[in-house]
């Protein structure tokens, strides 16, 4: 499945104001490889996959499938006291929370309101030498390389009672084994690929162009992974992107940390010293960081819904985690949502920023894009404020965008096609 590989914050989701109990902290990615502005016009519409898919890794005994079996809607693991009881990866689609579906659904009084989601998948844990096998190394590698990004759940909290692989809490070690084991799978690929390029098959100038991109590349990135940094660290130029992008390399996926701590630190994360150890270390790492109890949300799969915020506020918080770490996941690939609203139903799409019309109509159906002769655009603020498409056209806020427009994040869209 094709699968998003991008990035540009998304105003609508992001934008939510933050609770304190869910510290939230971005990663500076202005020098990254996963620079977003030179990156998002080379990507067309055949790049997008409706459902995210965001792939929760970590050591055994950190929480990560108990936080897994909360927020996703099916797809149950089997949380239990001792290592790898996720042995085959489950899979949960999770809907995207924005309020803003329901008002569009409401004034156009469409039928059913469908939300974008994220695909969650629980992947098995893993041990030191995962890249030579050990544990369920070799299937906890090939999983990972499927996933949109990652989001590795680190233990910041202590429970005698629950059995630390590795016989102590400790934040650095438990992200040093993912990543070194991430590196080193990366460092295999990577020398075997070199190899293959001294070769030197191309025979067509544009191919030996490209065999050179991914060879300067490959070297820079080799570089960086024998100082036990991620390919994300390495700048490249677009051209050379594309041409190390078929490898999918491990360390060049997107990382969110998410701290799971004790319901008591929930309302004051900060004060975890766990939890600026993790915070040091994902600003280090150029990765998000998104702070949650595992526990709490499992707890709150079990109230009613009316009974959830009750137990929120006596716990000094006002949301769940579950929201925050979708905002994140969301944030940190880059994505925009678009909509198309009228009676039968209104609808979100995702997309990557900087998408132009045609490749965001292509989203809905390849005949739209291909055959893509206008799109009637107004911004969300202007179709609640004028409350239908017919009142915006009167009021000109209604726009007719061609071929080159570029779409903005909550932008209400009628496409107009012929094929």
């Amino acid at each position: 499945m094709a699968r998003i590989v991008c990035s540009n914050l998304i105003p609508s989701i992001t934008s939510l104001p933050l609770k304190p109990s869910l510290l939230f902290q971005w990663p500076n990615l202005s020098n990254s490889s996963h620079s977003m502005l030179s990156m998002n016009r080379r990507f067309s519409s055949a790049k997008i996959s409706m459902s995210l898919k965001a792939g929760i890794v970590g050591l055994p005994n950190v929480g990560k499938s108990t936080l897994f079996n909360a927020v996703v809607e099916n797809g149950k693991a089997q949380a239990a006291n001792f290592p790898f009881c996720t042995i085959e990866p489950n899979v949960g689609i999770v809907s995207v929370p924005d309020p803003r579906l329901h008002v569009l659904s409401e004034l156009s009084k469409s039928q059913r309101a469908v939300p974008a989601s994220i695909e969650f998948v629980d992947i098995a844990g893993l041990v030191k030498g995962a890249n030579q096998g050990e544990g369920l190394g070799n299937k906890f590698l090939s999983h990972i390389r499927e996933v949109d990004s990652i989001l590795q759940v680190v233990r910041c909290f202590e429970d005698n009672d629950i059995v630390h692989v590795s016989g102590k809490v400790d934040p650095k070690s438990d992200i040093d084994v993912i990543n070194l084991e991430l590196v080193f799978s990366d460092l295999d690929q990577v020398e075997k690929r070199m190899e293959k390029l001294k070769k030197g098959k191309a025979r067509d100038s544009q191919s030996k162009m490209k065999e050179e991109a991914e060879k300067s590349a490959l070297e820079n990135i080799q570089q960086a992974l024998m100082d036990g940094k991620p390919a994300r660290s390495v700048s490249l130029t677009d051209f050379q992107k594309d041409a190390v992008k078929h490898l999918c390399l491990l360390t060049m996926k997107p990382v969110i940390y998410v701290a799971n701590v004790a319901e008591s630190d929930l309302a004051e994360p900060e004060s975890n010293s766990y939890v600026k150890e993790v915070m040091n270390l994902a600003s280090e790492l150029q990765s998000g960081l998104v702070t949650v109890s595992a526990q709490v949300e499992a707890e709150l799969t079990e109230l009613p819904p009316e009974e959830r915020i009750e137990y929120l506020k006596s716990l000094g918080v006002d949301e769940s985690g579950l929201g925050n770490l979708i905002r994140a996941t969301y944030g940190l690939l880059g994505l925009r949502t678009y909509f198309t609203s009228g009676e039968k139903e209104t609808k979100a799409w995702t997309i990557q920023g900087g998408m132009t019309a045609p490749q965001a109509a292509g989203v809905i159906h390849s005949d739209f894009e291909r055959g893509f002769i206008r799109a009637e655009t107004v911004a969300y603020d202007d179709f609640v404020a004028a409350r239908s498409f017919a009142a915006a056209r009167e009021k000109g806020l209604l726009r007719s965008e061609g071929k080159d427009y570029v779409v903005q994040e909550g932008d209400v869209m009628l496409f107009r096609f012929n094929v």
